[in-house]
């Protein structure tokens, strides 16, 4: 009895501790960094002192920071990979290859200190492999102080020096940066493509550089006071002093020729314009200026407020990008195309930076929830009146599904076979992941997933079950199913009409599945006195009746059908003749066939 007991006693402990270690956690860094920039050489030193605090259930033994800017060498991942893809990034090409000694970027760690220990490191390519001579126990800090040596690159891929627009400095991803752990353990991914993750924390960074530039980008400026003439230089240097509180990444950009306009934005935020003083693009400069307060106001009131009070468009980069407080574009652009890309990296500010996933491994929530929200956004602002704006995503998703390139949404994003199929499968693939949801559990649905996933997910790490259970819990719908088949495999939504047979004053309508993925189905029915009327078919395995999204049309739900089960029949008795018949009439459904969704009455 005494050993039953104890064995009792045993388990109960181990249940209880992993139960606990389940409980959601997440790792905190406070940056404190001092750089002083030479713009005649484009080399930088810098200091941190960084405080690590483990809220992990763990003891780490070790830890590891990125270094972003090594991969901009020849022979870095970065560079051999964009040689031997089939379809490489135009803009990298082979670019890095050709780089000169003057032209790569670097970051070169020269002292790193725990908690004033000097400590043994390594740097392998853009990671840098640090051996702790004190573990950090659960609940602890610690305090790791690092001097380094860098360098910027010339600008081929978001970060680098003198741009093709004559940006001098788009320096992001530019510090020895804290790699992130988590549930999954370290995330110290090499940089090869795309895509980053980060902790968060305080940074408080200041910035010396020549007198004559203007910086723009992450945080508040506490001041930028003109320092006069150095005592060991005659360089004129001003510093820069920046503060950006519960963030997991630090950006900035500076120009000599930079313009600077605020604006006032939503709910009191600062919004802030950088860009060339050039007189072909200033005008759209301007006239951007109150769009992009619309743009914030809408996904305000369609997501959450936005938490800081600046936002910043700065000229720079490459494309576009996003950036704690701002994003960096390119700012030679046609009106629309200005909008449309400050929209776009704008609404990255919910989809990725506040609700923080690991887009490394879940792009798709990253691009495709940005891509839904900001064509949302656009086709209101903007007045486009389209009836679908996510016709264009389901057109790209459908020519992948075909292609037999496609690889699961799951894929991490440096695991693309190719970067076409990286960039359909993130932004459009992921953006038909959410208007597909609104066709499964009803658009007002969706809408309130959408404010209560920000409202129980800003700040923090949310994986794709975190928002899927989020659905669920607004919805009353199991959506596990969804969730698994749309972004673990590469199985398709194919249903057809097989067949019409009329028998007196009744019809029977008999629908096939031919794809893998199962759905609820709408049968849109037309007949001949001109009357239409919406059957309905629950998914078995949905366990929820979506409510009817057409009050004014009649909505008819018939018993559900489980997906084992390849063929469907209902019948229709109200003694109309019927004209046509539609499996899914206002293609929400991303069904890669729909030459067999419709049936004409001959």
């Amino acid at each position: 009895m005494k050993l039953v007991i104890n064995s009792l006693f045993i388990l109960f402990v181990f249940v209880a501790s992993a139960q606990n270690n389940t409980s959601y956690w997440q790792q905190k860094v406070d940056y404190k960094m001092d750089i002083d920039m030479n713009v005649e050489t484009h080399q930088y030193k810098g200091s941190q002192d960084l405080t690590y605090t483990n809220n992990s259930p763990d003891t780490l033994y070790r830890v590891f920071y990125h270094l972003y800017f090594n991969a901009f060498q020849p022979g870095s991942e970065m560079d051999i990979r964009s040689l031997t893809i089939k379809d490489p990034d135009r803009r990298v090409g082979d670019r890095i290859s050709k780089l000169s000694p003057s032209e790569v970027g670097y970051i070169k760690p020269s002292k790193l200190t725990q908690d004033g220990k000097k400590l043994t490191y390594e740097v392998v390519g853009t990671v840098l492999e640090v051996d702790l001579n004190t573990p950090i126990l659960p609940n602890t800090s610690t305090v790791f102080k690092m001097k380094w040596d860098a360098q910027v690159p010339l600008q081929i891929r978001r970060s680098g020096r003198d741009n093709a627009e004559g940006i001098a400095y788009s320096m992001t991803q530019w510090y020895p940066k804290m790699a992130e752990y988590d549930f999954q353990g370290w995330h110290a991914d090499p940089y090869i493509a795309r895509e980053f993750h980060g902790v968060w924390g305080d940074f408080d960074v200041t910035i010396k550089l020549d007198e004559n530039y203007i910086v723009g980008g992450t945080g508040y400026l506490q001041n930028g006071d003109k320092d006069g003439l150095g005592k060991k230089s005659k360089r004129k240097t001003r510093t820069w002093h920046i503060n950006a509180p519960n963030v997991h990444d630090f950006t900035w950009a500076a120009d000599n020729e930079y313009l600077h306009d605020t604006y006032d934005g939503p709910n009191g935020v600062t919004l802030n314009f950088y860009y060339k003083n050039n007189p072909e693009i200033i005008e759209n400069w301007k006239k951007l200026q109150p769009k992009t307060a619309e743009i914030m106001t809408y996904f305000n009131q369609h997501i959450g407020n936005y938490p800081y009070k600046q936002y910043s468009v700065v000229q720079g980069g490459d494309g576009g990008m996003e950036y704690a407080m701002c994003t960096l574009i390119t700012g030679n652009r046609k009106l629309g195309s200005l909008i449309g890309v400050t929209a776009h990296e704008m609404a990255h500010t919910w989809f990725q930076f506040l609700l923080a996933t690991n887009e490394s491994k879940h792009e798709w929530m990253d691009e495709g929830f940005t891509s839904y929200i900001s064509d949302l956004a656009m086709n209101e602002v903007m007045n486009q009146e389209k009836e679908n704006p996510f016709e264009g995503s389901y057109r790209n998703y459908t020519y992948l599904a075909k292609s037999g390139n496609e690889q699961p949404l799951s894929t991490h994003a440096d695991r693309y076979a190719l970067n076409r199929s990286y960039g359909i499968a993130a932004y459009s693939k992921g953006e038909v992941f959410l208007s597909q949801l609104s066709y499964i559990i009803g658009k007002e649905n969706l809408e309130k997933t959408l404010k209560r996933y920000f409202k129980e997910w800003a700040f923090k790490h949310p994986t794709p079950n975190d928002f899927i259970r989020v659905a669920e819990k607004v919805s009353g719908a199991e959506l596990d199913w969804y969730l698994t088949d749309w972004t673990q495999t590469t199985n398709t939504i194919d249903y057809s009409i097989k067949g019409e047979i009329a028998e007196g004053n009744k019809t029977k309508i008999s629908l096939e599945r031919i794809g893998l993925i199962p759905m609820p189905i709408e049968v849109g029915v037309k007949y001949e006195d001109g009357s239409k009327e919406l059957f309905y078919i629950p998914l078995q395995m949905m366990r929820m009746n979506k409510p009817n999204p057409f009050p004014k049309k009649k909505w008819t739900v018939l018993k559900d059908w489980a997906w084992a089960m390849p063929t469907y029949e209902f019948e229709i008795d109200n003694g109309k003749k019927i004209k046509s018949v539609s499996i899914d009439p206002f293609r929400l459904m991303a069904d890669i066939n729909l030459e067999n969704n419709s049936f004409i009455v001959e």
